[in-house]
């Protein structure tokens, strides 16, 4: 079994999740990087490997059960417990663009497809993983959100949320947030810390050209929150070190 921490990140074949990756491996932590797509995951993990890094594919689609099954039982066998887990893998459907308010117009179906990616694969690996991450000292769960799936944002005319309201995407989050309170709520005993983080708006596929942050920037959240030691928080939702509101 390794000394190392061990880390999954999901949705790591590209963006945050490829960045998220690269920072937790430059921390030396083992990371297997999650994705769906088998030919794009090993080409990032090459990528890293050729720097040096300590990474691995592992072929995860976070709607396939079977995939969920099978990371665990790789980690389980090669391991024997879990340290990190970054909750990355997310989507915003094509159909619903971001700056929009789409409440009275996006098919249920979208819905539905949104929330299989976002929240309840997210919860089913998290769920199927669970008990490795227990035997973890310091176990870490990292579900990465954004601030519009908050409320208080939503609500608030100075937020300058009037025209992003993607009613799938921002549910999804808002249902991920209540999915970190109550997991940190039933861990609250343990080593375990479960916390949601804001990246930021991000140049990457969901993003787009006109973010102003970089992947660079918009991983240091998710990281912080993956390497924070007992002292740090659980149940709270983040952004570079600072509090986001619910």
């Amino acid at each position: 079994m390794s000394d190392k921490k061990i880390a999954l990140v999901t949705g790591a074949n590209k963006g945050l999740g490829f960045e998220t990756s690269r920072q937790l491996a430059q921390l030396d932590v083992k990371v297997l990087m999650g994705a769906r797509d088998e030919s794009r995951g090993a080409a990032a993990v090459e990528n890293l490997q050729a720097v040096g890094l300590d990474v691995e594919f592992a072929q995860l689609d976070v709607t396939n059960s079977d995939h969920i099954t099978q990371v665990r039982d790789l980690i389980e066998s090669s391991f024997g417990r879990l340290d990190i887990l970054v909750n990355n893998a997310g989507t915003v459907h094509a159909e619903e663009p971001l700056f929009s308010n789409s409440t009275a117009t996006v098919p249920v179906k979208i819905i539905r497809e949104t929330f299989d990616v976002n929240f309840f694969g997210l919860v089913e690996l998290t769920q199927v993983l669970l008990p490795l991450i227990r035997r973890s000292p310091a176990g870490r769960i990292v579900n990465i959100s954004s601030m519009l799936g908050s409320l208080i944002l939503h609500t608030d005319p100075k937020a300058g949320l009037d025209q992003i309201k993607p009613l799938a995407y921002d549910a999804s989050k808002a249902a991920v947030n209540m999915f970190t309170v109550h997991l940190a709520s039933l861990l609250k005993d343990t080593a375990v810390k479960v916390n949601s983080a804001h990246p930021g708006w991000v140049k990457t596929d969901l993003g787009g050209d006109e973010a102003p942050m970089d992947t660079v920037e918009g991983a240091k959240t998710g990281v912080s929150l993956a390497t924070m030691d007992d002292e740090g928080p659980s149940g709270g939702f983040f952004h570079m070190g600072e509090p986001m509101p619910w």
